[in-house]
């Protein structure tokens, strides 16, 4: 990886800053990137992965940032868009050592990125980060914070199902309609849980087949594999897991009336999203339907309050809804009309900032009782 690289991706995705973190004793490989901060200071996940390798990682720390600042924007929330990165595999490299050095790291920033949990993370993970720096969300609840944020971000993916619904079939009626789950994961399994309260059919796939038999013993869902995803006949297709699921190969075989799912990076590129548009498919922008998760984490930085993310949650349903008009009036596919409401309330702050004094974006105050 060469410096005309990492510079050549921040130019292109508008990116302020990206730190890379190394310490080869402890064997962390880590990258930090921090988007947008107009809004304030950046918050979004820390995921640790098996990159094939570090351009690997930079390519998905940039792109995820990027989407966090929108998420962010769009979720209405004082913070602009970060993500970071540790290249490795969960199952044998996420280790107490690792998450109290990269939280080292984080703390020099001094609040300028304010991390969450992501892939490959859990709750006990934050709970080593937060041991170096306060600047980590998703805690225990023991230590003021609000746990696992997988049943937020599913609350906030069926409200926003609920206004897909109403978009293509004028009523919001979860159980009648079928769902093709793809991945079973935390979230997966959340949504899940909600579709199947409604009484929807449910078929799930996912990498791990003892996720896949939980789901059905549990849940009662249909098993399928992930070839057999695309031909259930499932009104909608609910993407959980990993982004480009909406790609060259896939969108051919959708059979679907609508793709709403938590997944993030849905879209391989934009191309598929004015595909789905032309299709007539209603295509749920992936970063506005799956931000239940970071609104729940974001309270954390202000006294939490599960009442307080559980409303913020429900308020998906009229962001979609505000989506889909959007679409509607100015004849473009959501994906664009989900950016375009998040780059006008951005624009809309940095013009507010240019014309009356106030604190730096990078800047917040340290959380009280959480270090």
């Amino acid at each position: 990886m060469n410096g005309g690289a990492v510079f050549g991706g921040m130019d292109a995705g508008g990116h302020e800053q990206v730190i890379y973190c190394h310490n080869p004793d402890i064997g962390l490989r880590a990258i930090v990137a921090i988007h947008d901060t107009t809004l304030g200071p950046a918050l979004g996940g820390l995921r640790m992965w098996p990159y094939d390798d570090e351009g690997a990682a930079l390519t998905d720390v940039l792109r995820l940032s990027r989407g966090m600042t929108y998420k962010n924007a769009l979720a209405g929330l004082e913070h602009g868009g970060g993500k970071a990165v540790i290249i490795g595999d969960p199952a044998v490299d996420r280790t107490e050592a690792r998450m109290r050095c990269f939280g080292r790291f984080l703390d020099t920033l001094g609040g300028r990125y304010i991390t969450a949990e992501d892939v490959g993370m859990t709750a006990a993970d934050m709970e080593y980060i937060l041991q170096e720096t306060p600047w980590v969300t998703g805690t225990h609840e023991y230590r003021g914070g609000s746990g696992d944020p997988s049943p937020f971000t599913a609350q906030g993916a069926v409200a926003g199902i609920r206004a897909c619904l109403r978009e293509r079939f004028g009523h919001d009626r979860i159980g009648d309609a079928g769902y093709a789950v793809q991945g079973a994961g935390h979230v997966g399994t959340e949504l899940i849980k909600r579709l199947r309260d409604h009484d929807a059919r449910v078929f799930v796939c996912d990498v791990d087949p003892a996720r896949v038999q939980h789901a059905v013993d549990e849940y009662g869902c249909v098993p399928v594999d992930s070839d057999g995803l695309f031909d259930t006949g499932a009104e909608v297709f609910v993407p959980c897991a990993l982004g480009g699921v909406i790609n060259p190969t896939t969108l051919p075989r959708l059979r679907c009336d609508i793709v709403a799912g938590a997944a993030n990076n849905q879209l391989s590129t934009t191309d598929e999203g004015d595909e789905l548009d032309r299709l007539g498919i209603v295509y749920a922008p992936d970063y506005a339907i799956n931000a239940g998760g970071v609104m729940n984490v974001s309270l954390e930085m202000q006294g939490y309050s599960a009442e307080r993310a559980h409303a913020m949650a429900e308020r998906i349903e009229d962001t979609m809804t505000a989506i889909f008009a959007r679409a509607r009036r100015d004849g473009i596919p959501t994906w664009l009309a989900a950016d375009r409401l998040a780059e006008a309330r951005i624009a809309e702050r940095a013009t507010l900032r240019s014309t009356a004094p106030g604190t730096p974006a990078g800047a917040m105050q340290v959380p009280s009782g959480r270090h």
